[in-house]
């Protein structure tokens, strides 16, 4: 199916033409000539049945006997085929809010999630004749495409990755808008923005998770404090030959970059041992 333009008269010369058709019936009764008021009544009455507004962002899918005349996008009073069926078809922009999905990322790990979609009809047509009932579709369609996006990445890692569930929600929600466009296109449903609005572990290893993210997270800073001490040693030693202010043979080198580490590295206070000296 595909929308086309229905027929459609300006409402208010529809009214005028009831009101004459009418006009004439009755005047015809008056002068009691039945052969001809009673066509006249009942053209007034056919043309009345084609009577029809259509509100802001709504479209009218027009039908007769079975068969798709069009659909009328126009808001106002029309005038379309007498004795037709129309049904109201909301052309504004929606929101979706999916429940929470409970579903295992590539690693298998299982995790909770949950977007929001928001979309619009485009095609009157395709949402009433194609599908049972466009709503019901989005909705099915919407959890059926969640589900399948985070199947194809981990929640997160800590290897390097190209994209995960939670470090990089605007490639997720772009793949999600894509793929769930391919899957409404037959209901005639534009997709305008589908976001995460919910991504979490599971709470039964949610525990289990956060020890694994605050284990990376230590490592990962006392790499970082480790790096920055080797440097810091690096440079006092370089220094201190550059200015010639003292000699250090090998040991003595070895037991200052030892001091120096562990003064920095140290997560408590070092407390300074100073050498004043030998006896001899």
């Amino acid at each position: 199916m595909k929308e086309t333009k229905a027929f459609q008269v300006n409402g208010f010369i529809g009214v005028l033409l009831i009101a004459l058709f009418a006009g004439g019936g009755v005047f015809m009764l008056v002068q009691q000539s039945l052969p001809i008021a009673v066509p006249l009544l009942l053209v007034a009455v056919a043309l009345a049945s084609g009577i029809t507004v259509v509100q802001p962002n709504q479209a009218i899918v027009v039908t007769f006997f079975g068969r798709y005349l069009g659909s009328i996008r126009d808001s106002g009073l029309f005038l379309t085929v007498p004795l037709s069926y129309r049904r109201s078809v909301s052309l504004r922009v929606r929101n979706f809010n999916s429940k929470r999905l409970k579903v295992n990322d590539v690693d298998g790990n299982p995790i909770e999630i949950a977007a929001v979609i928001v979309f619009k009809v485009v095609d009157s047509a395709k949402a009433v004749f194609d599908v049972d009932n466009y709503e019901a579709f989005v909705e099915i369609q919407s959890e059926t495409a969640i589900r399948h996006v985070a199947t194809k990445y981990p929640y997160d890692t800590f290897e390097n990755v190209e994209l995960t569930l939670r470090g990089n929600a605007e490639e997720v929600s772009s793949e999600l808008t894509t793929e769930l466009q391919d899957r409404l296109d037959v209901a005639g449903v534009k997709v305008i923005e589908a976001r995460l609005t919910h991504l979490a572990y599971s709470t039964e290893i949610a525990q289990a998770m956060l020890q694994r993210q605050q284990a990376s997270a230590i490592i990962s800073a006392r790499k970082k404090i480790v790096e920055g001490a080797v440097g810091m040693a690096q440079m006092a030693l370089q220094q201190l030959e550059e200015n010639n202010t003292i000699e250090l043979d090998e040991e003595r080198k070895v037991q200052m970059v030892n001091n120096l580490l562990v003064a920095i590295v140290s997560e408590k206070a070092t407390q300074p041992v100073i050498n004043t000296g030998t006896l001899y």
